[in-house]
């Protein structure tokens, strides 16, 4: 198995400004150096995180989603973060996964964060994602389903494998919460045997939420291998399908798992 390049871009955001965010990214996009496989936006990456839905919400098919069509198969690689979709008269936080030939997937945001009233205001998702590219097996998630670890449990499949190999997620997480973030990011790789990567946003929202980013990707042990806090960056961090394989192999911890079901 190949390894996977990561590319995260932990960025500031303009406040309710598609264009002005669309346009910022895509040049961001250009200072990507090297070849890589997957490139993750923050969550909401458009607006910011906003409960302004009726104003700002697009349908599928429309603006931001040609633009990360065309960024996909610029870059050859998998782009990928959350954005304000209307769907049948409801507004979604939905993360989309866009491959280099189009084809795409949809996730939309499981847990809404009560506590800035996004619930009120989204319709929750029902359906947890896990997508395949270039062999491995990667479940992109968003912000607050970090806290909910049931919602992510890397479950067996059929053959003996575990569902997913990466755990992903896009965030707008502030900087008073940010202890939560790091270490439940490490809380998730040690429990579900994977890599996890989260990519958060910098700087000052519209409201005056201050974000300090600690983007990360950690591996499978819970060790980070890379963070960041605070500044704008882009990195690309390479994960090694080999060492994740060889701990599963010496470390199974998976097979004295609970079994359960959602219901």
């Amino acid at each position: 198995m190949n390894d996977l390049r990561v590319t995260l871009i932990q960025t500031a955001l303009h406040w309710e400004s598609p264009g002005a965010n669309l346009a910022m990214l895509e040049e961001k996009l250009w200072l990507i150096a090297e070849p890589t496989d997957v490139i993750v936006l923050p969550e909401m990456f458009t607006t910011g995180f906003t409960m302004n839905a009726p104003a700002l919400a697009e349908p599928m098919n429309l603006t931001t989603f040609k633009w990360m069509k065309g960024q996909a198969a610029r870059t050859g690689a998998v782009v990928t973060g959350s954005y304000i979709v209307k769907e049948n008269g409801r507004y979604f936080n939905r993360l989309v996964w866009m491959q280099p030939d189009g084809t795409h997937y949809a996730y939309d945001k499981r847990h809404l964060f009560r506590m800035a009233h996004e619930h009120d205001t989204y319709a929750a998702g029902t359906r947890r994602l896990v997508t395949e590219w270039k062999g491995w097996r990667i479940c992109p998630m968003v912000c607050y389903d970090l806290r909910f670890p049931v919602w992510s449990r890397n479950g067996p499949r059929t053959d003996g494998g575990l569902q997913y190999d990466v755990l992903l997620y896009v965030a707008n997480w502030p900087q008073p919460r940010r202890h939560a973030w790091s270490t439940l990011l490490k809380a998730r790789a040690i429990e579900n045997l994977s890599y996890t990567v989260g990519v958060n946003r910098v700087g000052l929202d519209g409201k005056g939420h201050a974000y300090h980013g600690d983007s990360a990707v950690i591996n499978f042990k819970g060790e980070p291998l890379f963070e960041e806090a605070e500044k704008e960056v882009i990195h690309t961090q390479v994960l090694s399908y080999d060492q994740l394989a060889a701990f599963r192999t010496a470390f199974p911890a998976h097979m004295d798992g609970d079994a359960f079901e959602l219901r």
